[in-house]
């Protein structure tokens, strides 16, 4: 069964434009099963985990081409990075074909990769004009229920609106939990695996196709702690330092680590907001697990309901919501590096999500229960850098969206990204 993805307009306004999609996205979040879905029709597929098709990418792009002429879908391209040169030889010789018979340019190639890491700079050199670069991640809430999400934002009214529009689309704390607890990836969600079974594949299949080649075979062990140490990290600082110490690591090597899981879509470093920088200010990012439901095995929670109960169900529930937020973005082919902060300072007022848009400062609190009547006492804080506050958003588990004074309304976490 396919559950239609928000990433889709992105894809297809994409390809009026490029001769070239390279998507990217954590594994298993549905990368190959979107783009067949949406170009299967007239396009041909090769995946590179085929070894005979891997050798052949390898030792000789040009005979892989004869064998697999345009249009084309690559899966696992990360795999043979070689071949983007003769990608873009294919490319520039069929614009000129094209420019000169007054034809218009289409579509050639769909590139689907699971590491980011590995590629990046290959498609920036090799296919740069020639590209669209899209990240994917896994199902959001709205996804799963089948209705069109859209992008994060913080308005009051429109807040109203999408009230009226979902009236009954609350949530009990235990459902969210399941929610938190069972995860995006799309062969959990849609009953196709089971959770357990399938998230200890998840891991054992990323650090044997992902990982292995970027770290030495002697520290696959080690990685694999590593992981679990930052999964108990989830929503806060990353300080390197604390890291390598449990870990017993040097710092160098924990920051190409988090590098690695960062470009393959695993985690997110929400930055802090930091114009007019102030020494009083946290400079250290904070630390996410865009899936919540690897995050929640990797942190051996056994259910849904001890995970509501336990000592981490406050950061289970931030970086469920933070997730939401950047899936929203990521999936209107926005970078919300570009638009979402955070903001602590040394006295620990802080500010959990910083929407900074159109030269205004929008302020986003979350609270895993229903807030109390006066959540917003940090957003003050903000003044100091001399731009409009505007009405801030308090994320809870709320039946409604209600106004708590001037400066902030209640937003209900069920209906986040709709």
């Amino acid at each position: 069964m396919y559950l239609r993805r928000d990433i889709e307009k992105v894809l297809l306004k994409a390809a009026e434009s490029f001769q070239v999609i390279t998507l990217f996205g954590s594994r298993q979040v549905g990368k190959t099963t979107t783009v067949d879905y949406l170009f299967g029709n007239g396009f041909d597929f090769v995946t590179l985990d085929d070894s005979d098709e891997l050798a052949l990418a390898h030792n000789n792009p040009k005979a892989f081409f004869e064998s697999h002429p345009w249009p084309l879908m690559i899966d696992e391209v990360q795999k043979a990075p070689g071949i983007l040169n003769e990608i873009k030889r294919i490319v520039d010789e069929q614009r000129r074909i094209w420019m000169k018979n007054g034809e218009q340019r289409r579509l050639m190639f769909v590139l689907t990769g699971s590491n980011q890491f590995e590629l990046q700079e290959g498609v920036s050199e090799s296919l740069a004009g020639r590209t669209a670069v899209i990240n994917m991640s896994g199902f959001t809430q709205m996804e799963k229920r089948g209705i069109e999400g859209s992008l994060f934002e913080v308005d009051f009214e429109e807040s109203l609106k999408k009230q009226q529009t979902y009236p009954d689309f609350y949530k009990s704390s235990i459902a969210i939990f399941e929610d938190i607890f069972q995860g995006s990836m799309p062969d959990v969600c849609t009953g196709e695996s089971e959770r357990n079974p399938y998230y200890k594949a998840y891991v054992d299949t990323y650090i044997e196709k992902d990982v292995r080649k970027l770290i030495s075979a002697s520290s696959e062990l080690q990685f694999r702690r590593f992981i679990e140490i930052l999964a108990l990290r989830t929503a806060q600082e990353l300080v390197y330092s604390d890291i390598s110490k449990d870990l017993g690591i040097n710092v160098e090597t924990c920051k190409r680590w988090i590098s690695i899981l960062q470009t393959s879509g695993v985690i997110y470093l929400l930055q802090p907001y930091m114009s007019n920088m102030s020494k009083r200010i946290i400079k250290a990012p904070k630390l996410y697990f865009m899936d919540t439901g690897l995050c929640a095995y990797l942190c051996k929670w056994p259910s849904a309901e001890m995970l509501k109960d336990g000592v981490m169900n406050g950061a289970f529930f931030e970086t469920y919501v933070v997730s939401e937020v950047i899936k929203s973005f990521l999936n209107n082919g926005v970078d919300p590096a570009e638009y979402l902060y955070f903001y602590r300072d040394i006295d620990k007022k802080e500010v959990d999500i910083l929407l900074v848009k159109d030269g205004a400062l929008y302020p986003v609190e979350i609270k895993k229960g229903v807030s109390p009547t006066k959540p917003t006492k940090n957003f003050s804080v903000l003044e100091k850098y001399k731009m409009p506050i505007k009405r801030g958003m308090v994320i809870d588990n709320t039946d409604a969206v209600r106004a708590i004074n001037d400066n902030a309304f209640c937003f209900p976490v069920s209906l986040l990204g709709v």
